[in-house]
């Protein structure tokens, strides 16, 4: 979500063609090579430190955030729509590297919003709060503008939601365990388990939606151009250029005063029409960080599909997990076999709109099917995380988290369903139909 890109300038401008397009996406979506390098992104809603359901003011949040710019940090720090902040880092030599990076930062952005009287708390999607907009910029505008045609859940997704992105190298040319088409597949169907086993996000409003993972709803309900996977029958490189060309553009930038927000309009259209102006590689740029699927490459490939965790560490363990699933190449060969069953029941839809994503979301490790998926890959993992040079604190969280939630069934989502309403399982455990969650619900206590 909070992709940096720089506001338009009067510099000369070189209209891009069709053909130009799909050869530019072709040759940087996929950086092939050997897995050597990792990142995570962290996303945390901004609280009260003792109250979270308390609102705090934007004037607030801004003072705080002028602090933290202050604070040198080797991670990246941005801010979301909503206020959300996110915490990203630099490519990592290894996972334990990527870890000690991102947790000192943590610590010394925590330390600052404490003096703040402000917290970070790792939740999919804000229980307590409806959409508010803090940052007002031209981007974020458009968006707003674009994503209200399709419905509430854009507005939510900008300004409520939280994630863990893991992002690992696209992986060698050649075919394999560690191939480019092996990862892209395998981030696909192992993207659904990872939905199930860290869904975090059982509430909107004030009350439950139905979804243990309300967010994953979210990105679903905004729609397959914006938020959806591309096919993956053939070549990665070549579904992935289709899928640019033919997804909506979100707006045309301006020098100065609102951006054009068209309707209707795929990149496709606009290079063959060059109307409202020749689209330039600046807006090919701009356009690639408009689509959100949940798989996103960007020369490595980026996994957008878990919900911000529990706890201060709790991030550490889906980057673990999801990092010994794809770059040991006997765990990645596991959890190949693993998934394949479960590709039958996606129908050949992508990602996240078919029936196994669907399935995820709504009912997590609930489901049997994904339950013995999670079990058989958390092993897997287990065995792979010394390997890769994991130390013993964080080989044992792994373990820790797949006694308490995966072998039970369970997620962080049903600790906070137990924590609100007990043993009310009629109440809590209704499955909704689809549709976006109701923002004005009744009273969470906590």
């Amino acid at each position: 979500m909070s992709d940096s890109v720089s506001d338009c300038t009067e510099q000369p401008r070189t209209a891009v063609t069709e053909a130009e397009v799909e050869a530019l996406v072709r040759g940087i979506c996929f950086k092939t090579g050997p897995p050597r390098t990792l990142g995570v992104e962290v996303e945390w809603l901004v609280h009260e430190l003792r109250s979270p359901q308390l609102p705090v003011t934007p004037e607030r949040l801004e003072a705080a955030y002028a602090a933290l710019r202050t604070v040198p940090l080797t991670s990246a720090l941005t801010v979301e729509p909503g206020g959300q902040l996110e915490l990203s880092s630099p490519p990592a030599a290894s996972l334990m590297e990527c870890i000690g990076t991102v947790s000192a930062d943590l610590a010394a952005a925590r330390a600052v919003l404490r003096e703040h009287d402000l917290g970070l708390v790792g939740i999919g999607n804000d229980p307590w709060h409806s959409p508010r907009r803090f940052l007002r910029e031209p981007r974020y505008d458009a968006m707003e503008a674009c994503l209200d045609r399709v419905g509430p859940a854009g507005r939510a997704m900008m300004c409520t939601s939280a994630s863990v992105q893991v992002c690992l190298d696209a992986g060698y040319e050649e075919p394999g365990p560690l191939g480019h088409g092996r990862r892209w597949w395998l981030a696909h169907q192992l993207g659904a388990v990872l939905v199930a086993v860290f869904a975090n996000s059982p509430l909107a409003g004030r009350e439950p939606t139905g979804w243990l993972s309300t967010r994953q709803l979210l990105w679903t309900e905004i729609g397959p151009g914006r938020a959806g996977a591309p096919p993956l029958d053939g070549d990665p490189r070549s579904a992935w250029a289709r899928h640019v060309l033919d997804a909506p553009v979100m707006c045309v930038r301006r020098d100065g005063g609102p951006w054009d927000v068209p309707d209707g309009l795929t990149f496709r259209d606009w290079t063959r029409s060059g109307a409202p102006r020749p689209p330039t590689h600046e807006d090919l740029d701009y356009h690639l960080t408009t689509l959100f699927p949940p798989v996103r490459p960007r020369g490595h490939l980026e996994l957008r599909m878990i919900d911000a965790q529990p706890g201060e560490d709790g991030w550490i363990v889906p980057l673990a997990v999801t990092t010994a699933l794809f770059d040991d190449p006997e765990a990645a060969e596991t959890a190949y076999r693993a998934v394949k069953p479960l590709a039958e029941r996606a129908l050949a839809l992508s990602a996240p709109h078919n029936p196994l994503w669907i399935d995820a979301a709504r009912s997590g490790l609930a489901d049997r099917e994904l339950r013995e998926v999670a079990v058989e890959c958390f092993a897997a993992a287990l065995e792979a995380l010394p390997r890769l040079g994991a130390t013993t604190e964080v080989t044992e969280a792994v373990a820790a988290y797949r006694d308490r939630y995966v072998v039970k069934g369970r997620c962080p989502a049903d600790d906070l369903l137990d924590e609100l309403y007990g043993t009310d399982l009629p109440h809590y455990r209704r499955r909704s139909s689809g549709g976006s969650p109701n923002l004005h619900g009744k009273d969470i206590r906590t």
